[in-house]
């Protein structure tokens, strides 16, 4: 039997799952992985981890080694950039990055996992010596060596996302007098409600982090390498920049042929086909459907390319996918300093983006019942994010200084069940005191969103 040609895009999160659940579901698939970096493939989510010397060595901070694909009978193949799409001829055109020759490569289906690059500052000095990106390989290096470095004494983040907030913490924990810019009025304003904004501010402020919100850089000074970063306000002095802003779809070489957004984001349909006939995308650099807005939202998350690979493959070789993609929730969470929070759903400032009608509540309370000692009863809050009229549950938050960030997992699965507060603040959890109160930390945050009395 003739084998079927897949060619799949991309190495990262989306690209792994997609080869694995090919070669793992189907005995007469050929499969290829095109990469465009020279690493396959770094896991930039663990990169403060690697920053913090937590991981065995930097090139175990990977998705997958290259030996598990082909052991496997697949191809991976690096320094492999996917420059074009016949789609007449069903091939793609690559190029080798390191001897700049090309090949043709046929296929019978293709998978964009292409992904994502950040977005570069367009500001006087941007292209000094020590301003860099937290992404990849080739950074992770550069910054590991940075973090190393007693001559690097002060570190201007700018971007108070995810990674952002990652870098911060990883270099004032080596010592280094760090400042985080971001023109956005709080950090992770995208993921948290305003309270547990203004708590993470706190939690910087107190561990020596130099906060700037509301600022907007306009250029870096210096003379071959940066020595300042400079807003409307001030000059900050800086010996190593680190933009975190965001990141923009790897996607122009698509334009002409697939179909894109006004972002360059790849349009899709409900079963993550685009408009080219047996091309479908994955991952980063695509929409999917979003469960709590109730439609396409960009989610830049492994889980979510994860979901939308294993939901590609099982659904390839149908003329008609016998359902559509379900959709994303969009979870996450991360430790800043002694803080623990998990997210998921829509906040208030995504909601508003999306035109969705939303209201938030917050509560505070202790993990277990007062007679436990404040020192062995952590502080806990929940931030949730709702409909008004029908109260269903659009997104929420957890945080503390202990870890309850499983509870995060609970909130992914109302939201993607489209729970309402009620359905939350009746719901039948465990109790025992060791853990948690006689109701349930997230009853009583849908008790309180309800107006109950306080338990």
């Amino acid at each position: 039997m003739q084998q079927s040609k897949i060619v799949i895009v991309g190495a990262s999160h989306g690209g792994h799952e997609s080869a694995i659940e090919l070669l793992d579901k189907y005995d007469d698939v050929d499969v290829t992985i095109f990469e465009a970096g020279n690493f396959v493939s770094f896991m930039s989510c663990g990169m403060e981890l690697f920053l913090e010397n937590q991981v065995t060595a930097q090139n175990d901070v990977r998705n997958f080694r290259p030996e598990e694909i082909t052991e496997k009978g697949g191809h991976v193949y690096n320094n492999s950039l996917v420059t074009s799409i016949d789609t007449d001829n069903q091939q793609v055109t690559v190029k080798n990055t390191q001897d700049q020759t090309t090949q043709q490569v046929a296929y019978d289906k293709l998978i964009l996992s292409s992904g994502v690059t950040p977005h570069a500052l367009n500001v006087p000095g941007s292209n000094l010596e020590n301003v860099d990106d937290m992404r990849g390989y080739d950074w992770a290096t550069k910054l590991k060596a940075a973090i190393d470095n007693e001559q690097v004494k002060n570190v201007v983040v700018i971007g108070a996302g995810y990674i952002g907030i990652e870098a911060t913490e990883a270099f004032t924990k080596a010592g280094k007098n760090v400042t985080l810019m971001d023109v956005t009025p709080k950090p992770l304003m995208t993921y948290l409600n305003d309270e547990m904004a203004d708590l993470i501010t706190k939690t910087l402020v107190d561990h020596g982090v130099n906060v700037k919100m509301g600022v907007s850089v306009t250029g870096f000074e210096g003379n071959g390498s940066v020595t300042a970063v400079t807003t409307a306000d001030e000059t900050v002095p800086a010996d190593l920049v680190i933009c975190a802003t965001g990141v923009t779809p790897a996607t122009d070489w698509l334009k002409g042929t697939v179909a894109l957004d006004s972002r360059g984001f790849i349009e899709t349909d409900a079963y993550l086909h685009t408009n080219i006939k047996n091309v479908s995308a994955i991952g980063d650099a695509i929409k999917p459907f979003d469960i709590p807005a109730n439609q396409p939202m960009p989610v830049a998350l492994a889980t979510t390319a994860r979901r939308e690979a294993q939901y590609v493959v099982n659904h390839l070789f149908e003329k008609r996918p016998s359902r559509p993609f379900k959709g994303i929730v969009g979870a996450s969470a991360l430790s800043v300093f002694d803080q623990h929070f998990a997210t998921a759903g829509l906040n208030a400032v995504t909601a508003k983006k999306a035109n969705v009608a939303s209201t938030t509540s917050f509560y505070e309370d202790r993990l277990r019942p007062a007679y436990i000692p404040d020192q062995d009863n952590a502080k806990v809050c929940v931030s949730l994010t709702y409909a008004p009229e029908s109260h269903q549950i659009l997104g929420g938050a957890v945080m503390s200084t202990y870890d309850i960030t499983a509870q995060g997992n609970v909130l992914a699965l109302a939201v993607a069940q489209r729970m309402t507060i009620e359905d939350l603040a009746e719901a039948d959890f465990f109790f025992q005191p060791g853990f948690d109160r006689q109701w349930s930390l997230l009853n009583l945050a849908a008790q309180n969103a309800l107006g109950n009395a306080r338990f």
